[in-house]
């Protein structure tokens, strides 16, 4: 589920409608309508875990899954695969910091991806490695999923 980025009160409305001459009052109720959205969609999370981006792609021999973590240390990720589901589950901790967050567009908190596979996978040679942010799961096809070419005979 995507959630609405957080913005400056009064500044959406202006920037979107600047032609109509809105006044602060009328640019605080959309705010305040925006924010309200914000605080109903977190809250209907499930479990209040959010998504990280990800993608999987298939080959001839695995299932590969790339899910965008940056930030986020190897210990404080799940991997987990049981009965065809993928489950990639950890938490991005919010840093300490000096000052007043002003504005943030950051994800923290819990985050979980999940993914069903199409078929049979050798769950004891799954591999997942780090780099750059992305975290790479491998997840190697059972040999009766593998596709294999049939030759045809005349007959």
């Amino acid at each position: 589920m995507t959630l609405p980025v957080r913005h400056r009160p009064g500044r959406l409305v202006e920037r979107a409608f600047p032609s109509l001459g809105w006044g602060e009052p009328m640019a605080a109720e959309f705010d305040e309508l925006f924010e309200r959205m914000n605080q109903f969609l977190a809250s209907a999370a499930p479990s209040g875990a959010w998504a990280p981006l990800a993608e999987m792609h298939e080959t001839d021999d695995a299932y590969v899954v790339e899910a965008e973590v940056p930030g986020i240390k190897d210990e404080d990720i799940d991997v987990e695969i049981g009965d065809r589901e993928l489950s990639i589950t950890g938490e991005y901790k919010e840093r300490e910091r000096e000052g007043v967050l002003r504005r943030t567009t950051r994800r923290t908190g819990r985050f979980e991806y999940r993914a069903l596979l199409p078929f049979d996978v050798k769950a004891e040679a799954v591999t997942a490695t780090m780099a750059d942010g992305v975290l790479t799961v491998t997840v190697p096809k059972a040999e009766a999923s593998k596709p294999r070419h049939i030759e045809i005979t005349s007959g």
